[in-house]
């Protein structure tokens, strides 16, 4: 299905600001239809005179009237005029009489969606239609509850078509945890005075240890009066509890966490109130505390991890140095070189919160460890890596880390032994694969004959093993060797999942 952003860019009318104003309009659509208990749909002009539907949002807590999402489609002849109406004239147009929609009377409100105010003698800038689509066939008496939402809707419309609503300096709302009109809605004055408390709302407070009742309150006072002494608060509260911004902010007491949005209401750029929704969010902010904390163990034993392998490294060094046997050393510097490279990835990890790594800083640092190689007495050896890795697993970024290193090093070592070159590793990371190439400028290999150390082994292993990739050895014409590497990109995808999960 195609975004947003896709299907106004394709009708060639609007620009980045305007497309971000449709992005936080629908993106308030939840509110807007539980708060009007209708259906929400938002239109854009297209170039043969008519409207195409780039957002819709069902009801929560009514029936809704289209069963299948109408995103994509153009608007339909029954409501075209009053659509083309409301967007030629910047004005509220409402339905004369019920209108039909697969035998279900409904009553249809189209708000233009005003940009920019008119100015000046200039009309107002208007960039699509929003459409209201009520249910009647379910209609009952309603309650005080329906009314004040269905007023709040009203209003909310009102500063669409007047440019008030959305206001692109409140924050972006989180997945997560965000209040909803269903979870608690209050309605206050310009002077912060409680007028309506939805039950929701209501034990949300109580919850927090106000006994009273919300109506006829400051919601400012009430928030003071729940705070514990002496306990800092979130410097945004008085500003969301006195209606003044478009904020959100948390309300803490009584080991009950409460999050708050406000939404100033406005007329003619006055503001003559606020919603102010809130949501008993302890549970989930116990959650995300808890993956904190888990996130942060989980840094520091990677932390104590790569100090481990960094002291094995260590060891290893010394006793390298004060043997006596020339094979004993060359096999004690290469194993001090594969744990050091396994540190990298591990101390990388103990950085950030992911357990993705970017390979590149991981290989980077890795050619370092490689240099001490290659400053040996009769070999200079230049390293150079171009292209990119991307961002890996840490599960296939040790054993390629590992991989490389042994690459490297056998190219120093071997192909360049008491002689100047360069070692040049090639990245190329597509949608299909990862391909990686070590090429150096040595003497090259016999074609055909591949090493059978104890090196070439762990290549093979780990790339064939581990990273389900292959791996060719092969001279190139003129000199020097070159190994190629491929590994399916889909397998990294999955190891990625994983990580995710």
């Amino acid at each position: 299905m195609s975004t947003l952003s896709d299907l106004v860019y394709a009708q060639g009318r609007s620009t980045e600001a305007d497309v971000e104003w449709l992005h936080r309009l629908a993106g308030d659509g939840q509110l807007l239809a539980d708060l009007a208990f209708a259906d929400i749909v938002v239109w854009v002009p297209t170039p043969d005179d008519s409207f195409i539907a780039v957002a819709h949002t069902r009801p929560s807590g009514a029936a809704t009237l289209f069963y299948r999402d109408i995103v994509g489609d153009l608007v339909r002849p029954q409501w075209r005029t009053q659509v083309r109406e409301a967007f030629t004239r910047g004005e509220i147009v409402d339905s004369a009489s019920p209108d039909w929609f697969e035998e279900t009377p409904t009553r249809v409100r189209a708000v233009p969606i005003v940009r920019e105010r008119g100015v000046a003698g200039h009309p107002p800038r208007i960039i699509g239609v929003l459409t209201r689509h009520t249910n009647l066939g379910e209609a009952r008496t309603p309650s005080r509850q329906q009314i004040t939402f269905i007023e709040c809707a009203d209003e909310l419309s009102g500063m669409v078509a007047s440019a008030d609503f959305p206001d692109l300096a409140a924050p972006t709302s989180p997945r997560r945890g965000a209040p909803r009109a269903s979870d608690g809605l209050i309605r206050i004055d310009v002077d912060g005075v409680t007028t309506f408390a939805s039950p929701n709302a209501l034990s949300a407070f109580n919850r927090l240890g106000f006994e009273d009742e919300l109506e006829g309150e400051s919601l400012l006072e009430v928030a003071t009066g729940i705070l514990p002494k002496g306990r800092e608060f979130d410097e945004s509260l008085p500003i969301v509890m006195a209606g003044r911004a478009p904020w959100r902010a948390d309300l803490e007491a009584r080991g009950v966490t409460v999050s708050l949005r406000t939404i100033p209401l406005k007329q003619n750029g006055h503001r003559i109130g606020a919603i102010v929704l809130c949501r008993d969010v302890t549970e989930i902010r116990h959650q995300e505390q808890e993956l904190i904390t888990k996130d942060a163990t989980i840094r520091e034993i990677h932390h104590r991890v790569k100090n481990n392998l960094q002291t094995v490294a260590s060891l290893l060094r010394i006793q390298s140095r004060r043997t006596h046997s020339d094979e004993a050393r060359d096999a004690l510097t290469h194993a001090m070189r594969r744990v050091a490279a396994i540190a990298v990835v591990h101390d990388t990890l103990s950085e950030g919160l992911a357990q993705n790594v970017d390979f590149d800083d991981v290989f980077d640092r890795v050619l370092k460890l490689i240099a001490e190689v290659a400053a040996s007495p009769n070999t200079r050896a230049r390293t150079l890596k171009t292209g990119t890795f991307g961002t890996l697993p840490s599960e296939y970024a040790t054993p390629l880390a590992l991989a490389l290193t042994e690459l490297v090093t056998n190219a120093v070592e071997h192909g360049l032994v008491d002689q100047e070159g360069e070692v040049e590793i090639i990245a190329e990371r597509t949608a299909d694969r990862l391909d990686v190439k070590v090429r150096d400028t040595g003497v090259g290999l016999p074609e055909g004959q591949v090493g059978r150390g104890l090196g070439t082994q762990i290549v093979r292993t780990l790339i064939q093993g581990e990273l389900s990739g292959s791996i060719d050895w092969h001279t190139m014409v003129g000199s020097g060797t070159e190994v190629t590497i491929e590994i399916p990109m889909r397998y990294l995808a999955r190891g990625e999942a994983r990580s995710r999960d």
